[in-house]
Formats: structure tokens, C-alpha cells, sequence
């Protein structure tokens, strides 16, 4: 048996929520610009093109939809506080059409996501961790009838916390279990994520393509994160009882 101190970061970072939760994990906004990068390069983003984001949290990816689609708009089931209609994707009324529907789905809730998004979209991408392509009950159930036309795998790590979007090339402060002390470090994540694309290419055939390193650097922009929240700031040193 492992001792918990010796377990791996990849499966102490590993994302793991209840099945009723909101699975509020903020896309960062490069790896939205790189799916608008990609389809634009790909003809697929026509003047007068809409999307829609249905779990459109705090915002993240609606912003750069907003730099790219002539109608961006968004929803959420919860209100994260961001001005957003609160609306239930999956048992709401019928969505009107868009040209294309563009989220980062609860994982529990993926493909009722994309079933619901093939309705009323001509185009449907979501963003997923890449684990969400396993299992045979989803192949049954969407891929063996219609499988993605295109996947982009990040070969860059996607960082993602919850509740947070965060610069991963700015330190944070966490209390660290195992040394028993405030530890200050970049973020990162053991998680690996991808695009899955209806509607980019011919049915029934998926095509895989790479989103290459070096896309997170030239993909983010200023403003792209908020401030960090105090409780993730550097802290004074304690010792003997005295700030230094």
C-alpha cells in the first residue's frame, strides 16, 4: 500500500468532483484563442458567424469568443456573477441556432452537452480532458455513430484550478500537506485536455491535429487573468513567533 506522502502529483492533481457538482474549473483564454485560431485558419469562421458558450462561468472563454464571432453569447445553469443568463442548457427550452456552440462542459455532462449542441449548431466544439475519448459505454453512446471530425490535443500542459484562472507563469502560495508549511510555486496540473470538433471535416472520419508548443505564448494577452486572490499571495515568514 502507498503511503499518502509518496503518492504521485500526477494523481495528487487529478481532477475529481461529485457528480452533482458545477465542475467550475475556469478555461484560461489562450487555449480558446487556440480552437478560434484553428478554425479561422480552416475557413470555418465566416463573417457573420455566432457562438455560444452555454456554461459560460465567469466569462474566461466568452471573452475571446467576443474576439473572434460577430455574435458571441453566453449562459450558465449557476451565476458566477459575471452578467450571464442563468439557464439550463440541458432541460431549458430549445436553444436557437448558432453557427457554432463552444463550451467547456461539465465533465459528467459532456455529451448531453454535445447531443444537445448537434441540435441547434452547425458546428460543435468542446473542450475536455482527453480521458473524456475512453470508455466503452461513450463509444456506444456518441462515438461509434458520430465521432468528433477533428481533435486538437494540447501538447502543452492546460492548466485549470477550481474556481480560479490562473497565469501558470505566476506563482501561488498553498499549504503543502507534506512538508507541514506554505509552499510558493507555479501552477501546474497532471490533467491533459483537448478539443473535440463536430462538423469541421468529413462524417464519420476523425481527423487528430496537435496544437503545438509554444501556443500558450503567443496565443495569451495582457488582462487575459485577474489578480490573485489574496489567500494564494506570498506570506510573511513566521519564526519564533515574530513577521519578518
Amino acid at each position: 500500500m502507498t503511503a499518502p506522502g509518496n503518492i504521485s502529483a500526477a494523481v495528487r492533481q487529478q481532477r475529481h468532483e461529485a457528480h452533482d457538482s458545477l465542475d467550475d474549473f475556469p478555461t484560461p483564454p489562450w487555449a480558446t484563442r487556440a480552437l478560434c485560431e484553428t478554425i479561422r485558419n480552416k475557413g470555418l469562421l465566416p463573417p457573420l458567424a455566432s457562438a455560444e458558450d452555454p456554461a459560460a462561468n465567469r466569462g474566461h472563454m466568452h471573452k475571446v469568443l467576443a474576439e473572434y464571432f460577430a455574435d458571441a453569447r453566453g449562459a450558465d445553469v449557476f451565476d458566477y456573477g459575471a452578467g450571464f443568463p442563468v439557464r439550463d442548457y440541458l432541460l431549458g427550452p430549445p436553444p436557437p441556432d448558432v453557427t457554432w456552440m463552444i463550451t467547456n462542459p461539465p465533465f459528467k455532462l459532456g455529451e448531453a452537452f454535445i447531443h444537445r449542441g448537434l441540435s441547434h449548431a452547425r458546428h460543435v466544439a468542446v473542450f475536455v480532458r482527453s480521458a473524456f475519448c475512453e470508455g466503452e459505454g461513450r463509444h456506444a453512446r456518441l462515438f461509434a455513430e458520430n465521432p468528433p471530425s477533428l481533435e486538437l490535443q494540447f501538447c502543452e500542459r492546460v492548466v485549470l484550478w477550481k474556481g480560479l484562472c490562473l497565469d501558470p507563469d505566476v506563482p501561488v502560495t498553498r499549504w503543502n500537506e507534506k512538508k507541514q508549511a506554505f509552499v510558493t510555486e507555479k501552477p501546474t496540473s497532471a490533467t491533459a485536455y483537448s478539443w473535440l470538433i463536430w462538423g469541421a471535416g468529413k462524417p464519420g472520419r476523425t481527423l487528430k491535429e496537435w496544437i503545438a508548443p509554444g501556443t500558450r505564448a503567443r496565443l495569451t494577452r495582457p488582462g487575459d487573468y485577474p489578480p490573485l486572490p489574496p489567500e494564494l499571495l506570498p506570506r510573511p515568514i513566521e519564526r519564533e513567533g515574530a513577521l519578518l
